[in-house]
């Protein structure tokens, strides 16, 4: 057996229990292949749904290879569409040979319904599937609770929350084309307006307003301010904070490396006392004691010192031989 085919079965076998499982909780979005891991640096292979959908991000793959990778995965389901994004380019925005939109179509996981789509306007799919163990914990943990869910994206844990009978659900994303997709995912689930809110704004307008804190801006001299939602102070039982490595607005500046308090403190004092923050951070240099000490000093300095932390790890569809996945998931009991 060729060893590339031999990657992909042993890849397989290692997942049997969890699809057994993933399959039985009505989810059929998951990580099928994880190069870094196993065996294929830089290539990832997923199951949305009906799509199936390759990545490659060092090296582009020949016809050849996208074949073995479909032939090896249609035992497992039948795929209306295999998506292919070349991520490999200096800066890829997937400007490949290939880079078509795909079709729309819906996937399940936990058995929440999700709008998946491999190719389209942004560069990342809809669903982040490592982050499936986070929105598991929404699912367990919103009921009768307020959740706030900041740097949202496609909305997913803003969702869970909402099917798991949160009592208040907002979901805060710059981008206009990701909430579409959460509203999307709202209706997909029979959620009403009045149970999932959707905000679009800079994080740090929003989270500053609702914790509290005067908003401040860059305004370069000749320039008017510029203009943000107005938002009410308020404190939410649950808020979960998922940002992204870098992120500049004239509002602030997102460096999960240099200045994780930035985005942790404004979502501290927006967490109700005796509430929970969850927080993240996906930078794999970063290493996990090194974080958790940023977090505890800026929780005691902001004044909300942190009664109890727990940590979440990505499911084993997302194997990490070393035990210290690039996706780090603190929850603090506050």
């Amino acid at each position: 057996m060729p060893e590339f085919i031999s990657l992909l079965q042993q890849a397989s076998e290692n997942r049997a229990l969890l699809l057994e499982q993933l399959h039985a909780e009505e989810t059929n979005c998951y990580r099928l292949f994880h190069g870094t891991n196993e065996g294929v640096a830089g290539l990832t292979v997923d199951r949305y749904g009906p799509q199936l959908l390759i990545q490659s991000f060092h090296e582009s793959l020949t016809e050849q290879r996208l074949d073995q990778i479909q032939q090896h995965y249609a035992g497992l389901f039948s795929a209306e569409e295999v998506v292919y994004n070349d991520r490999s380019a200096s800066n890829s925005r997937r400007q490949d040979a290939q880079d078509r939109r795909g079709q729309q179509f819906v996937g399940q996981e936990l058995g929440v319904n999700y709008r998946v789509k491999g190719k389209h306007s942004g560069q990342d799919p809809f669903l982040f599937l490592d982050m499936r163990v986070g929105r598991r914990y929404v699912l367990e943990h919103a009921k009768n609770r307020s959740v706030l869910n900041l740097f949202s994206y496609t909305c997913g844990v803003g969702i869970c929350a909402a099917v798991a009978g949160a009592s208040d659900v907002v979901n805060v994303d710059f981008a206009e084309r990701n909430l579409a997709v959460g509203q999307d995912n709202a209706a997909l689930n029979g959620l009403s307006d009045n149970q999932v809110q959707f905000i679009q704004s800079d994080f740090f307008t929003a989270a500053k307003q609702f914790a509290g804190i005067p908003v401040k801006q860059r305004v370069k001299r000749g320039q008017k301010p510029r203009q943000f939602p107005r938002l009410e102070e308020q404190q939410f039982d649950l808020v979960y904070l998922d940002p992204p490595r870098w992120a500049k607005s004239h509002f602030g500046t997102v460096d999960l490396i240099r200045d994780y308090p930035s985005v942790l403190k404004p979502s501290l004092l927006a967490t109700r006392e005796g509430g929970t923050l969850v927080c993240t951070n996906n930078v794999a240099k970063v290493p996990m004691d090194e974080w958790v000490n940023v977090v505890k000093r800026c929780a005691e300095k902001a004044g909300r010192p942190i009664q109890d932390i727990e940590f979440l790890t990505p499911e084993a569809d997302f194997p990490s031989p070393d035990g210290q996945p690039p996706l780090k998931i603190a929850v603090l009991h506050l």
